[in-house]
């Protein structure tokens, strides 16, 4: 097996195309909070950035917009299928200001220095040591550079009304399989108390949490996931095909049911700066 085919398979949720698409939703869902984000942490024309597990360059791509052809990304991530993405997106919007690097987090030192923000967003989730990365990212800003992290805090907060005893399970099932074979999935509980032992300085933290109709855009970020991670639980043998067939039936009739509000998992802004 080569180094990039054993690369792409150790990613939790993969990099095949559906999850590239799956990211796309995504991001578009949290885009109106991630450029406010991006606002309020001073990224603007000239700014030299990390977009740190850039992914396939969603977030890479609109921040190369914003900080100019004056400006730079530094996209870091390991995965080779995403560093051809976001190759892909520069050409289509004419981008030229985007350095990409494969690296890994915590095995890798930072390659860039004295940059002016670093961004890193559903990251720290799946590393086994998110401290020891947030120093890292932490000593790659400039004095007064701002640290900018989307994570969750509870992913707990998932709910349904009426309630879905099948989606109920998923997210149970969900979080103990993601503790035993990805990481923290709440890590930013742990990484608000280790800002100052990092190097940073708390500006805000913000805690952020969707309910949400059929009806709203909003809906569609977990409607990519649940079913389709329900299925991949199958095939792991962590569940059975049954258990998942009532999971992606329960979300059918959560979604055809005009009373369905869905709360989303609660996830934590934190916008910090290096001291």
């Amino acid at each position: 097996m080569s180094p990039k085919t054993s690369d792409e398979r150790s990613y939790y949720l993969g990099t095949h195309d559906v999850e590239a698409w799956r990211l796309g939703v995504q991001h578009r869902v949290w885009r109106p909070k991630t450029l406010d984000v991006w606002r309020r942490a001073g990224i603007t024309d000239g700014s030299v950035v990390i977009d740190a597990g850039a992914g396939p360059g969603h977030a890479t791509l609109d921040l190369a917009e914003i900080v100019g052809p004056t400006g730079r990304v530094h996209a870091l991530d390991r995965s080779y299928n995403f560093r051809a993405a976001i190759e892909a997106g520069a050409r289509v919007r004419g981008l030229a200001n985007i350095e990409r690097h494969n690296v890994d987090l915590m095995l890798d030192d930072i390659p860039v220095s004295g940059v002016d923000a670093v961004f890193i967003r559903w990251v720290f989730i799946f590393i086994a040591d998110p401290v020891a990365v947030l120093k890292k990212l932490a000593g790659a800003l400039k004095p007064g550079g701002k640290f900018i992290c989307h994570d969750y805090y509870d992913w707990g907060t998932m709910s349904w009304t009426p309630r879905r005893p099948a989606l109920e399970d998923f997210v149970e099932t969900a979080i103990r399989d993601w503790n035993a074979n990805a990481g923290d999935i709440n890590v930013a509980r742990a990484l608000l108390p280790a800002l100052r032992e990092a190097g940073l300085k708390l500006v805000e933290a913000r805690p952020i949490i969707y309910a949400a109709t059929p009806g709203d855009f909003v809906w569609q970020w977990p409607k990519t996931f649940i079913a389709p991670h329900a299925r991949r639980l199958a095939e792991r043998g962590v569940v059975s095909d049954e258990w998942a067939d009532g999971v992606a039936r329960d979300w059918t009739q959560a979604e055809a049911d005009p009373r369905t509000i869905m709360t989303t998992p609660l996830l934590m802004e934190i916008l910090a700066e290096r001291v």
